[in-house]
């Protein structure tokens, strides 16, 4: 029976001087900035109630190979409340999508990048308005976008069931994508419903409004006992907008939050 003994990583580690060739090994073969055309650009609009977001073309850099591209749509707006004469319940609003791709690229070549924008539509009604898309055009991509979330809802009909939705289904490749996610729409939150002394009251109200799919935020309102809350206009990027909410019935004039705006992250390489 033959035996070999295997080489070991101490018989390979160490180089001696003697055994590098004289000139073999220029300067110029060594890279002076490894990471030179290694970055991080990021897209956005301002964080506040209405944002046009950020759209502009953005130019290969020199030496860049490959681009990894996520892009996450705005959060639907919160709903506002809607009628002086019952008690409302709720859905909160959805969070943006999430898609990724990665595409060869050419320095110098160009790309419309735009992050959604948000804006204060039907901020008084009982359907607020969808998200707005995020979306990069270009080679080497084919209606590559990240749908807005799904709109926040009041509801006075307690017949409605009361269950989460996913407004919009992604598949891995969907959007032109090679990775797609999305969050629920939360479930429908309700009220606590007492006549008092001739007011209609609707205690201990309570929701959520989910976040940008992979961000990881959530926006809670509650109450117990308020006329009036309207939507915080600030909330996280890509997550859903802040419903209007109140506990009498006698009081209609709340508004809704905007959702936050969207995002576009560039990697290149």
């Amino acid at each position: 029976m033959l035996f070999r003994s295997m080489a070991s990583y101490e018989s390979y580690k160490k180089i001696n001087a003697d055994g590098i060739v004289d000139g073999g090994v220029e300067a110029a073969d060594f890279s002076t900035a490894l990471n030179a055309t290694y970055g991080v650009k990021w897209f956005y609009g301002d964080p506040g109630a209405t944002t046009s977001g950020c759209c502009c073309l953005w130019t290969v850099p020199t030496g860049v190979k490959k681009l990894y591209i996520e892009v996450w749509g705005a959060g639907g707006n919160g709903n506002g409340f809607c009628s002086c004469n019952r008690c409302h319940h709720y859905r909160g609003a959805q969070g943006g999508a999430y898609h990724s791709k990665q595409i060869t690229v050419t320095e110098g070549w160009q790309y419309t990048v735009c992050a959604a924008g948000v804006y204060r539509c039907c901020s008084r009604e009982c359907t607020a308005c969808q998200g707005c898309s995020s979306y990069v055009n270009g080679c080497n991509l084919s209606n590559f976008c990240a749908r807005g979330g799904d709109r926040g809802y009041a509801n006075t009909s307690w017949n409605t069931l009361c269950h989460s939705v996913n407004g919009c289904c992604k598949g891995p490749t969907d959007q032109g994508s090679d990775f797609a996610m999305v969050t629920h729409a939360p479930g429908w939150g309700g009220a606590e419903f007492v006549y008092d002394r001739g007011f209609c009251h609707c205690y201990n109200q309570s929701l959520f409004a989910s976040g940008g799919a992979r961000i990881g935020t959530v926006a809670q309102m509650s109450l117990r006992e308020c006329w009036t809350r309207c939507g915080c206009w600030s909330v996280p990027y890509g997550n859903g907008g802040q419903s209007a909410m109140t506990t009498y019935c006698g009081r209609c004039c709340g508004q809704g939050g905007t959702g936050g705006g969207g995002l576009v992250k560039i990697t290149y390489f």
